[in-house]
């Protein structure tokens, strides 16, 4: 098959560019899920929905959390036995991994329509934000399924190598979402909800298009009725790889309530709508680094379980250098342009506008760095390694960010909550690159 000729034996920067492209338009537009929902939000409806939305974001980032331990753990899977030669394996890990997405879907469902009120206050909302919270959140919760199901599945046919296929995947439903929010939120005067229909219709339109993709002539494995089923063998391997994006996402989302609460003590309702903002800008380079994740991962997988020592190492330093430029960009673009960057979220609040750029200039400090990091992290999550990958994955989060988020303000108010973010960058590239030397110097034995 071509797909599979491509992963062993194409040029590693060609074959790396040809994934990255469609990888990085994918999770790009993928971004805007989010961005454009604020974006319009904050000029449509007002600081505090802005700061409402916000709230919902750690809640969000658990259920795209458990899209992740499925997705990426059955990608990853798939990739090895790709380069194993073992296609029934590989098809066995699709259709276990597309029955754990139904059963998860609804457990998430029910467990957060039960407790929604408790964790929206735990999050951070307050009286002046908790029904715009609400009303967004309680939209989302119907549209689980379709969010864990689409999301999971394109990251297969990411690792299948089927790049373009997972690019037009997030282009139309991204697509669908921003042709969507101006008419429900503006037009029909809907607000929050306007915008959280728009979004579950568009996760709805990419559950559709990924299942078609398996069921249809362009996959290189398929969703077939008789593997919709849970191997436990299968499912160990998936929890094992994707444990690591998993607790990132959980870490994330715990983070996230934590920052919530430290910034209504000391900055107040606008200053969570200012970390909403800060947020928006700092993961669009944040998405280009994990473009290229996705972009290497398919080859590393690969060519990993087909002991080619010299491409896994190739694709490893290829990522490190572009991953570096990128960052090292991104970081002279945002302390250039600050208060435009924050000027696309809300034009009305002087207030919120100086509270987002004094943070957003803080927080990217060590950005140069963080495209390292991330790659380093995820290069153990795709060959299968997913022990170190939680470690360095969670390194940055509970042990760097949550102690300084719970110290640092108690010195220096808000701008102690800010200044944790580079802290914590710093000390996670730090350890990362212990373990990544090792690693390295290890991996000749693959080819033995």
């Amino acid at each position: 098959m071509r797909n599979i000729e491509e992963l062993r034996d194409a040029n590693i920067g060609r074959l790396m560019f040809k994934y990255f492209v469609p990888a990085f338009v994918g999770v790009f537009v993928n971004a805007l899920y989010n961005i454009v929902d604020r974006i319009f939000i904050g000029q449509g409806v007002g600081a505090e929905a802005l700061s409402g939305i916000s709230v919902v974001f750690p809640v969000m980032l658990i259920m795209m959390g458990f899209g992740m331990l499925i997705g990426i753990g059955s990608g990853v899977y798939v990739s090895i036995n790709m380069g194993r030669k073992d296609m029934k394996r590989a098809e066995e890990t699709l259709g276990t991994g597309f029955a754990l997405m139904l059963v998860v879907s609804v457990i998430i469902m029910v467990v957060t329509f039960v407790l929604k009120k408790p964790i929206l206050r735990s999050f951070g909302s307050t009286q002046e934000t908790f029904q715009y919270a609400n009303d967004y959140l309680d939209i989302i919760i119907a549209g689980v399924i379709f969010q864990v199901v689409g999301f999971s599945m394109n990251n297969i046919i990411r690792s299948e190598g089927n790049a373009h296929v997972a690019m037009m995947s997030m282009i139309l439903s991204a697509g669908t979402n921003i042709v969507l929010d101006p008419i429900f939120i503006f037009w029909l005067d809907m607000g929050v909800k306007g915008a959280a229909y728009a979004t579950v219709i568009s996760m709805f339109v990419l559950m559709v298009w990924v299942v078609a993709h398996f069921l249809g002539k362009r996959s290189v494995i398929k969703l077939k009725k008789e593997n919709i089923r849970i191997n436990r063998g299968i499912l160990f391997e998936i929890v094992a790889i994707g444990m690591a994006p998993f607790s990132m996402q959980i870490a994330n989302s715990f983070v996230q309530g934590l920052l919530n609460k430290k910034l209504i003590v000391f900055g107040g309702d606008l200053a969570v709508g200012a970390m909403g903002i800060i947020n928006s800008v700092v993961s669009l380079v944040i998405m280009a680094i994990v473009a290229l994740n996705m972009a290497s991962q398919p080859i590393i997988g690969f060519n990993y379980g087909a002991k080619s020592t010299p491409r896994v190492k190739e694709a490893l330093r290829i990522s490190l250098i572009v991953a570096t430029l990128i960052a090292v960009g991104a970081y002279a673009l945002i302390e250039a342009i600050p208060g435009a960057l924050v000027r696309l979220f809300n034009s009305d609040s002087q207030e919120l506008y100086d509270i987002s750029v004094h943070g957003l200039r803080l927080v990217i400090l060590a950005l140069p760095i963080v495209g390292f990091q991330v790659v380093a992290s995820h290069f153990f999550q795709a060959i299968g390694k997913a022990k170190i990958s939680m470690f360095a994955t969670l390194f940055r989060q509970v042990i760097g960010l949550i102690p300084l988020l719970i110290i640092l303000p108690n010195f220096w108010g808000i701008t102690g909550i800010w200044i944790a973010y580079p802290i914590a960058d710093t000390m996670a590239a730090i350890a990362v690159s212990f373990f990544l030397v090792r690693e390295w110097r290890k991996l000749p034995e693959l080819a033995g």
